[in-house]
């Protein structure tokens, strides 16, 4: 197979060819349609999460079909075509596991930090942790569902019943997001760097009320705030454009540090949460929903062979939507 691996932190991926891997007890071995380029893929390379061990193949919002079933798969078959997010693999057994919290497993696996990813033409994953696609919709416009959806969606269920909804940083999750919260029939206000005025005019054609930079004030209180952007410094600014008892989401794997603000902002019942990874629950929650709710993704696509620009682009906001390859 051909892959795009990080071969050491903070370097261009590198293109490198081995044979197919072949898949152990329950897992299966999938041919990549399509896999979408994440942040967290910009985090990983560049040493932002803890314990990167290089090599790596990035990528975690594999779309592919399944080519060989490992010893115990039962619930698919050969050619079915599937997807595979973040979460890869967790224990079964700790305290959140049992609790029905597996997204905060003391010892899981993710899918392109440590385990193999999908910037490459065929991966291995955990059989239990892949989800049945169908065959309604192209690949390149199903990957994004698979992470900027899942954790998007997440993210929007931990916002509440938040009509009036703040989404700051308008890229591949939120313009999934804005798409679920108008179709709920929420209010959707979206924040972007200071004078981008293409990711404003964006959010405004996927339903948003307002568009303006994270250093605006939106024309009514927030009820909720979700923040896609990994910038520390708009937790305060988010804090301050909701009402009392609102609640501002920090959605990312990774923030920069939050700077210290005065107590005025988190008073009155103000609440700061974070979100940690995803369920199987939430693929079987989410995708069902885009479907009904007709969530169409802007993918933006490029060769594997390209990953390296797919990243910097991303990196750099040279696109609106989302990046994805293509083998």
């Amino acid at each position: 197979m051909r892959a795009m691996t990080l071969t050491a932190i903070g370097r261009p991926l590198v293109e490198t060819r081995s044979p197919d891997p072949e898949p152990g007890p329950y897992e299966v071995r999938l041919r990549v349609l399509a896999c979408g380029v994440c942040r967290t893929d910009l985090h990983v390379v560049d040493g932002e999460l803890p314990a990167v061990r290089p090599p790596v193949i990035p990528g975690h919002e594999i779309v592919g079909r399944i080519d060989a079933l490992g010893e115990g798969v039962e619930e698919l078959e050969l050619g079915q075509r599937v997807g595979v997010p973040w979460l890869g693999h967790v224990c079964g057994c700790c305290a959140y596991c049992r609790a029905g919290r597996e997204n905060l497993c003391d010892a899981p696996l993710f899918t392109g930090y440590t385990r193999p990813g999908g910037f490459a033409t065929a991966t291995v994953a955990d059989a239990r942790f892949v989800f049945p696609l169908g065959e309604e919709g192209e690949d390149t416009a199903l990957a994004p569902l698979l992470c900027a959806g899942l954790i998007g969606w997440r993210s929007l269920v931990r916002a509440g019943n938040a009509w009036r909804l703040g989404l700051y940083g308008f890229g591949a999750a939120a313009h999934i997001v804005a798409q679920v919260a108008r179709w709920q029939g929420r209010t959707v206000y979206a924040f972007t760097r200071p004078g981008d005025e293409a990711a404003q005019g964006f959010a405004r054609t996927l339903g948003a009320v307002w568009a303006g930079g994270s250093d605006q004030a939106p024309p009514a209180p927030l009820d909720a705030a979700i923040l896609f952007a990994p910038a520390g410094d708009l937790v305060p600014l988010a804090l301050a454009q909701v009402r009392k008892g609102g609640r501002v989401v920090c959605a990312g794997v990774h923030m920069s540090d939050i700077p210290s603000f005065p107590y005025s902002l988190l008073w009155e019942e103000r609440e700061v949460v974070s979100v940690a990874n995803l369920t199987r629950r939430d693929g079987d929650d989410f995708l069902p929903v885009a479907r009904r709710a007709g969530v169409v993704t802007a993918p933006v696509v490029y060769p594997l062979a390209a990953a390296n620009q797919a990243l910097d682009d991303l990196r750099r906001g040279r696109f609106q939507g989302a990046a994805v390859l293509v083998p």
